[in-house]
């Protein structure tokens, strides 16, 4: 058991991969400036095998499917989440449908590192949180790992999957640290964690969030409330099992999401838990989501529109404090 840091994580899976694999090549932009953890890759693998594009995101993304439907696995870093936008003709109608349309003759094994950079000061053309927009596409999976040894296991099993995914990175948690086995620890694409087990509420965490979460379950202990925290995940699909069965158990349910409020994954756990399991709510299920603004530039008024650990920690207590709704 090591401890490394989530982007070490990344690193060493793709290095893994492209050893293990020469189907594997890495396609986007300042790669060879050795941003996003590939410092050293020319040493290390065949100049074709590494690809700086244009700036062009729409050319990364659409040259990636072309590859993938060729028979190699591209995993393309597309700099940051808010970039993405340029490119979504490419990720709706090609990305998303090409197996669908080829009635499954044709595959589209790629991988997309998408970097989510928000409530860092980066202003607001860099501080989008997109994946719920990515969710409404049927035919992707998506993935947003937490821990180094989740980035390490989800990115491995990414470039392996047949489907097209996309590597929701938080860029939070880049400098984290953890322990990482050697394989690492499974984490299959489709699952979520319980990384703190709880009785009395349900809190779901994505990304940044599960750090806030489990820090206000830390609080909330001291006050005689016991917080079950999830970490999804994955967004697509995702685990509803894993959800369902901890509500069952606290009857109450939080989900922390930095994505605007609107129209979030927060919105639709809570619509499906609400539909599916509402015999087992005793309180209102609470969102603790981004406010629906632009993010601004100074850090002050930034931080007032993220989830943190207090925010979340009130949502708790709110819904700790109420009786079940009728039953």
């Amino acid at each position: 058991m090591r401890e490394l840091t989530y982007l070490a994580a990344i690193r060493e899976a793709l290095i893994e991969e492209m050893t293990n694999d020469d189907a594997v090549i890495l396609l986007g932009q300042d790669i060879r400036a050795n941003l996003y953890g590939t410092a050293g890759f020319l040493d290390m693998f065949p100049e074709e095998r590494i690809r700086d594009l244009p700036t062009s995101e729409t050319a990364c993304v659409g040259a990636a499917v072309g590859a993938a439907m060729t028979g190699l696995r591209p995993v393309v870093d597309m700099g940051s989440a808010s970039f993405s936008f340029v490119a979504l003709d490419q990720f709706i109608s090609e990305v998303s449908k090409i197996h669908y349309m080829s009635a499954g003759r044709l595959k589209v094994p790629v991988t997309y590192r998408i970097p989510l950079m928000y409530n860092g000061g980066v202003g607001v053309q860099h501080s989008d949180r997109p994946y719920p927009m990515f969710m409404q596409m049927p035919g992707l999976k998506l993935i947003c790992p937490t821990t180094a040894s989740d980035a390490k296991a989800m990115m491995k099993a990414a470039i392996r999957d047949d489907d097209p995914v996309i590597v929701f990175e938080d860029t939070y948690n880049w400098s984290s640290r953890g322990p990482v086995a050697d394989p690492p620890a499974p984490a299959p694409i489709g699952t979520a964690a319980i990384v703190r087990a709880g009785d009395d509420v349900t809190v779901v965490g994505i990304g940044r969030t599960v750090a806030f979460a489990l820090a206000a379950a830390g609080e909330l202990a001291d006050a005689g409330v016991s917080a079950e925290v999830i970490d999804l995940r994955s967004l697509a699909p995702i685990d509803w099992d894993t959800i369902f069965g901890s509500v069952e158990k606290t009857g109450r349910l939080v989900v922390a999401d930095a994505a605007v409020s609107t129209c979030s994954a927060a919105s639709e756990i809570a619509a499906t838990v609400a539909e599916h399991r509402f015999e087992a709510l005793r309180a209102p299920v609470r969102r603790v989501a981004s406010l629906p603004v632009h993010s601004p530039y100074t850090p002050s008024l930034e931080r007032e529109i993220y989830p943190d650990a207090d925010k979340i920690a009130a949502a708790v207590r709110s819904v700790a404090k109420q009786a079940s709704h009728g039953h």
